[in-house]
């Protein structure tokens, strides 16, 4: 019992400690939150008094950072003033010394109107845009001339040695002479002509000359470009085409070329005019496959980038050269017709065919379409001249009065020039097939060659049947006409024209020849017998 009341003593004690304690925690917790309401107010007292001190600091802040701006866009602005101080400096010194830094100057100066025009807010902007476009106008101005003389000085006529190099070796002359290809000028009864050449000549390649060192071809491509941004086109445009053209109009004189009208033609002795037209036909290959060709090139690279101002410049350039080529080709088709001229005609047909593909390639773009037009023109102006050509020697033939009387019956002359004639016309035949079918009418290309070449057969055997009636003595008739065709049939059956006569042309005549045989004999016979 006693133990009891000792435990409950000491339980009632350690409570009652336990109550001072929690007395003194609660006082202690007043105490603090007394004290911390009391920061509170000064805390927010501090506040309020350091607020103005915050609005100076932050106000300061902020014209720190205006003023670092505006000390950077200052920065900007006397670069821009430093840099357009440069370039003024120098495009006023001229091209000549450093032209790679006169056209980085016209760069900087454009640039310097830029900035300053997108920023016209600046105080004087207005008249440094004044004064940069008017440094940038003398500037151009200077650039002109010097594209003028940089052009001029590397634009030379090209000998015709450098010409002749880009020939393939069967076109080289074998002499001194422009037109000598082996055998010069035309070709007549007498020449023998190959279209196997043709072929190999379709397949031949060509070597078009330097006319421009490469190495100066950028640095007048620049020029061109900044005189093309400065809206200066028709300056360039005439300051190419009144150096080119020249140094190509010379290129061809100092080749040969004429410039040769209808009323020249037609006073020229024939063999004179064959042989100028065998000129022609070489001058025609050079100056397409070479000099025009060379000149496209130049075109092209130094305009790149400018396709229709290219094209403008070359046909500019190129008109008065293409002109006297053509007006000589215009003037032989043009001029009078005769048997001796269909094989040049051909010739030259020839020629315009071979070039016809290289002219539309050259000459391309709108600004050539007329010297496109014009070229078309004259290779169907030939092929009609030749058609109409061939009608006037079947005619001819036909027509032949010559009174030269062969005495004892054997071959005419006018048979042996008809049928070398007809032989070389199929030293044409693929020229000739492209010619017909120029004129189509309905019939195959073959056999209007061929019904051609039947007339003149007949109009040659009709012509020879009336020469048979100048003999007095019926024998003689019978051995001319005999002899006359066998000439005809033996010459078909060696040549080209028997593959398109064909067998039963052959067999006719040949009976024909028969004919006239037995006639002869019975009428020389007849003499001896009665």
């Amino acid at each position: 019992m006693g133990i009891a009341v000792a435990g409950m003593d000491s339980l009632s004690d350690r409570a009652s400690m336990m109550r001072e304690s929690l007395q003194k925690s609660q006082t202690i917790t007043d105490n603090v939150v007394s004290i911390l309401g009391s920061f509170d107010s000064r805390l927010s007292a501090l506040e309020t008094a350091m607020r103005p001190t915050q609005i100076r600091t932050h106000a300061i802040r902020k014209a720190h950072e205006n003023i670092d701006k505006s000390l950077k866009s200052a920065e900007v602005i006397l670069a821009q003033f430093d840099l357009s101080r440069q370039a003024e400096a120098k495009i006023l010194k001229g091209p000549h010394e450093d032209l790679e830094g006169y056209l980085g100057a016209i760069d900087q100066l454009r640039s310097n109107i830029r900035f300053f025009s997108s920023n016209k807010n600046f105080k004087n902007s207005e008249g440094v845009i004044n004064h940069s476009n008017t440094l940038l106008a003398k500037a151009i101005s200077k650039l002109e001339d010097e594209f003028k003389q940089r052009l001029n000085s590397y634009s030379k006529p090209i000998e015709p040695d450098r010409l002749f190099d880009g020939l393939p070796n069967s076109l080289r002359p074998s002499s001194g002479s422009p037109g000598n290809q082996g055998e010069p000028g035309g070709r007549g009864p007498s020449h023998n002509h190959s279209e196997h050449q043709n072929v190999d000549l379709e397949t031949a390649v060509y070597t078009p000359p330097t006319l421009i060192p490469p190495r100066i071809i950028p640095l007048l491509h620049d020029l061109a470009k900044q005189m093309v941004r400065a809206g200066h086109n028709q300056q360039l445009l005439k300051i190419y085409k009144e150096t080119r053209s020249l140094v190509l109009e010379e290129s061809l004189r100092k080749l040969g070329v004429e410039k040769l009208g209808k009323d020249d033609v037609q006073k020229m002795q024939w063999e004179v005019l064959e042989a100028k037209i065998g000129n022609w036909i070489h001058f025609m290959r050079i100056a397409v496959k070479l000099l025009f060709a060379g000149e496209r090139k130049v075109c092209d690279e130094m305009f790149e980038g400018f396709d229709s101002l290219s094209d403008q410049c070359f046909a500019e350039v190129t008109a008065s050269s293409v002109s006297v080529l053509l007006s000589f080709g215009e003037a032989i088709a043009r001029s009078k017709r005769s048997p001796e001229k269909l094989f040049v005609l051909l010739d030259m047909y020839e020629i315009m065919r071979e070039l016809h593909s290289e002219i539309e390639t050259i000459f391309k773009g709108k600004a050539c379409n007329e010297i496109r037009e014009s070229a078309l023109g004259l290779t169907k102006r030939l092929a009609q001249t030749a058609q109409e050509t061939f009608g006037d020697f079947e005619e001819a033939v036909e027509k032949d009065a010559t009174k030269t009387a062969v005495l004892d019956g054997t071959v005419h002359p006018l048979t042996s020039y008809v049928i070398n004639y007809v032989k070389f016309l199929f030293d044409y035949q693929s020229t000739l097939t492209q010619l017909f079918q120029e004129f189509e009418t309905g019939d195959g290309k073959v056999s209007q060659l061929a019904s051609v070449t039947m007339r003149i057969m007949q109009a040659l055997q009709t012509n020879l049947d009336g020469k048979s009636k100048q003999y007095r003595d019926p024998a003689l008739t019978h051995l001319f006409l005999m002899n006359n065709i066998h000439y005809m049939v033996r010459s078909v059956r060696r040549s080209e024209a028997k593959d398109l006569l064909g067998d039963d042309w052959v067999q006719i005549h040949r009976r024909i020849v028969q004919q006239h045989a037995n006639q002869y004999k019975r009428n020389a016979w007849q003499k001896v017998v009665f």
